[in-house]
């Protein structure tokens, strides 16, 4: 099928579900933030599961290709993973810079970073046993978490970048056996921290890809459109993923209007063309969608684009966020009868 449609990773989670409020008013959580959720504790795994059912549902009826579970049992993209770790004391958290500058509190190291158990293939068996259609689970990267925390162990960011990798290794592995057929890799620090992804960052994303055999993508971003607005017209960190051993990247064009001829740094690459501005709550129209990806045409051979909104859609409203995929299909629609298949 050409045009595939699917989401970056996540969906809004429900009012009655997690105090919506409370999430858009604070960053994005780092540390376990329990606080947010409006079902007691006995109840919250079954709260989340039916709320994973609404988020498969709304994606199906949307007509998207590719399903998510929308992480709906996350606080954040990141924490549900970091904090799962052994080696991090998530009683005791530490500090470190977000990527908008501010202190937020983050996981502490204090000894050797190792997976103890299978974190999210659960979730994928849950995810595949309620979709036909091919499904994606998400993992953050090794590079942004090192970066998401304070290092009170190792010697370097780079080691312990690399111990985060062979974690999300292992993750990676326990997703694709689960049933998942796409595992998404998400580094958005790679862009806010290009210097020192150049150094070690990529080195770590590559170990976090080694011998897997699945179909792997990495998520690059300039951050929450509810967090940071201001957009740079192009990536600090993005060429270099040619380099990387995923079949996918996931690149924003919409809020940044995204000069899309740097898409041509990464041959062979399957993009996923971020098509819908999560900053904008009105609902984009299939031809403005369409037109966003044709930009990317002259650069992206039509086989290789997949449409995806430009990053999580965890902060706009659900009624926003399902009307703007609805487009986003309804835009599929469009390019393929103009472009066949």
């Amino acid at each position: 099928m050409l045009f595939p449609t699917t989401l970056v990773g996540s969906y809004p989670q429900p009012e009655w579900l997690i105090d919506r409020e409370k999430l858009a008013g604070r960053f994005p959580p780092r540390t376990r933030a329990r606080e947010l959720w409006r079902i007691p504790g006995p109840w919250l795994a079954a709260a989340q599961n039916d709320a994973t059912l609404l988020a498969i549902h709304a994606q199906a009826s949307a007509g998207l290709d590719i399903i998510t579970d929308g992480e709906i049992r996350r606080e954040s993209y990141s924490n549900r993973f970091a904090t799962a770790l052994e080696g991090i004391d998530i009683d005791n958290p530490g500090t470190a810079l977000d990527r908008s500058g501010h202190p937020n509190p983050v996981p502490r190291i204090v000894g050797r970073i190792r997976r103890k158990h299978p974190v999210e293939a659960d979730d994928v068996a849950f995810l595949r046993a309620h979709t036909d259609k091919a499904i994606k689970m998400t993992v953050p990267g090794p590079f942004t978490m090192s970066q998401q925390a304070q290092n009170d162990f190792y010697g370097s960011e780079e080691e312990a970048a690399i111990d985060y990798a062979e974690a999300v290794n292992e993750e990676i592995r326990d997703l694709f056996t689960a049933g998942a057929d796409i595992v998404q890799i998400d580094e958005p620090y790679m862009q806010a921290r290009p210097e020192k992804a150049r150094q070690f960052g990529l080195k770590a994303l590559n170990r976090a890809l080694d011998s897997i055999t699945g179909t792997t993508a990495v998520h690059i971003c300039f951050g929450y459109a509810a967090v940071i607005h201001e957009r740079p017209s192009g990536y600090s960190f993005l060429p270099e993923l040619s380099g990387c051993s995923c079949a996918q990247i996931s690149v924003e064009t919409a809020q940044s209007h995204l000069d899309c001829a740097v898409l041509a740094e990464l041959p062979g690459k399957k993009i996923m063309v971020g098509c819908i501005d999560l900053d904008d709550m009105t609902v984009e129209s299939p031809e403005t969608i369409a037109a966003r990806v044709k930009r990317a045409l002259p650069y992206v051979q039509k086989e290789n684009v997949i449409l995806a909104p430009d990053c999580g859609m965890k902060y706009l409203p659900q009624d926003v966020a399902f009307g703007k995929i609805q487009a986003m299909a309804a835009a599929a629609a469009l390019l393929r009868a103009e472009f066949g298949g």
